[in-house]
């Protein structure tokens, strides 16, 4: 997401504050906000797939490999 996209979130979430939006303005802000959430868990979920768990035993358990392509992730 570029930084215009996320000012742009910016000036319709004050413009929906103080005076309130159009139907266009709204639709473009759930655009823009569903696509910034998209981009959010996208990012966090490639974080957490390269995340590594030393078990007792000594042995590394990659989380991402182990868990990181199921369904509804």
């Amino acid at each position: 997401m570029t930084e215009e996209k996320i000012e742009r979130i910016n000036v319709l979430a004050r413009k929906a504050k103080t005076e309130g939006l159009t139907e266009e303005e709204k639709a473009e802000q759930q655009v823009l906000r569903r696509e910034f959430i998209d981009d959010f868990k996208r990012n966090l979920r490639g974080q957490l797939d390269n995340i590594s768990i030393k078990e007792e035993d000594g042995s590394i358990t990659n989380l991402g490999e182990k868990y990181g392509n199921q369904k509804g992730h």
